[in-house]
């Protein structure tokens, strides 16, 4: 059953593209987790403080791809539509500003 509506911004969509055959299967583990269950586990997703944006992680090849989306309900777990607006490696602390502002800038497109 399909709970909720995945909406890809191109950006994701080249950021997915452009993984490997590894991490896009577990893009897609994970994406569906958020399409399906009614309640997302806590550790599963983070909303990031001062934001409007969640972040979902995925380790994969030693690293960790950090996948910015917003909602359209202010409570997850209540939200009828996930917009997926970019993704990067998490590198250090210092790339969250620059990738909020992107995401900021494809939220406001995408609207």
């Amino acid at each position: 059953m399909k709970g909720r509506q995945l909406i890809y911004s191109a950006e994701y969509l080249d950021f997915f593209k452009n993984s490997s055959p590894r991490t896009r299967e577990k893009l897609l583990y994970a994406t569906s987790i958020l399409e399906t269950l009614v309640q997302i586990p806590p550790k599963f997703v983070k909303k990031l403080k001062n934001t409007v944006f969640y972040e979902l992680r995925i380790s994969s090849e030693n690293e960790v791809r950090v996948i910015l989306f917003a909602t359209g309900n202010e409570n997850i777990n209540q939200a009828s539509q996930i917009v997926f607006l970019n993704a990067f490696v998490k590198k250090s602390t210092k790339d969250y500003r620059q990738e909020i502002q992107k995401a900021v800038n494809i939220l406001r497109r995408q609207l």
